[in-house]
Parts: C-alpha cells; sequence; structure tokens
C-alpha cells in the first residue's frame, strides 16, 4: 500500500484526484490507498452488477445498482478495483465516466490477471500484485459473500 501510494501521489502531487472504489471488494483496499496517500483527495462509490449472461446468448450485462454521489467533471478519476480480469467492468465504468467530462481516468488494482484481457486500451496504470487464476478471499474478497473481513488474502484451494 504505502508504494502504490506514493507512486500515486507523486503522479498526482499537484492535483486533487478522487478515488472511485467499486464494491463490495474494493472497500478494504480503498482504505488502505487512501491512508497511504499523503495528497489530498476524494472518495466515492459505484456499485454495479452483472446479469443476463445466459439469457443474453452468452453476453453479460452490467447495471449499476449505487452511481456516484460527486460530480466528476473535470476531475482526476481514479478508480479502485480489487481485481481487474478480464476488463469488461472496467472498460464500461471508463466508457461511463467518460461521458461525465473528467479531466482524467486511471486506474489502480490490488490484483491483476492481464493475460484473461477481453478488452484492450484499459487505463489500468497502478497494479499491486499480477496474480495467476486463481480463488483469493479476505482483505475485501469474498466467495458467496463470506470471508471478506479475513485481515489478509487467501487462495482458496478447490
Amino acid at each position: 500500500m504505502r508504494e502504490l501510494g506514493a507512486e500515486i501521489a507523486h503522479d498526482y502531487a499537484d492535483r486533487e484526484p478522487i478515488l472511485v472504489g467499486s464494491l463490495k471488494a474494493s472497500f478494504v483496499f480503498l482504505a488502505d490507498l487512501s491512508r497511504a496517500m499523503p495528497i489530498l483527495h476524494g472518495l466515492d462509490f459505484v456499485e454495479l452488477a452483472g446479469y443476463g449472461s445466459a439469457q443474453m446468448g452468452g453476453h453479460e450485462q452490467i447495471r449499476v445498482l449505487k452511481d456516484l454521489d460527486a460530480d466528476i467533471r473535470d476531475r482526476d478519476v481514479i478508480v479502485v478495483e480489487d481485481v481487474v480480469d478480464t476488463g469488461l467492468t472496467l472498460h464500461y465504468l471508463v466508457r461511463t465516466f467518460e461521458l461525465r467530462k473528467p479531466r482524467s481516468i486511471a486506474d489502480v488494482t490490488l490484483l491483476d490477471r492481464p493475460y484473461r484481457r477481453l478488452v484492450d486500451d484499459l487505463p489500468v496504470s497502478y497494479v499491486g500484485f499480477v496474480v495467476p487464476d486463481e480463488l483469493f478471499v479476505g482483505y475485501g474478497f469474498d466467495l458467496e459473500e463470506r470471508w471478506r473481513q479475513l485481515a489478509d488474502l487467501r487462495l482458496v484451494h478447490s
């Protein structure tokens, strides 16, 4: 966290970015990252849900359960993700946020799986760890809404 926070603080030293957490899994990461950033910054959250993969011929749709409270026009937005995998969710968020005319959009992710990308040209600027295609719980990550409270990441063995 200290390294990511310092890197972001350096890159945004003369600005006041807004960190946008994608609920629910990113909330622990966002809290720790926020505390590790020694610059002024805002916080906000979005919550998305996927639906329709079977009904839509295999194409999952995304719907917004909770939208931003803040106006991001002319702001530097940093999307805080727990994990970037296929990139579909981040791509949706970026496209949605771009319509609101922010100054810039970047992404910070705790875990990254770049080998699973289905979308190119994502603004993944800051990466905690590149990880294998494994299931993790703890530190905000869940398995059927359980285990989020664990203080560290743990690998789930099948």
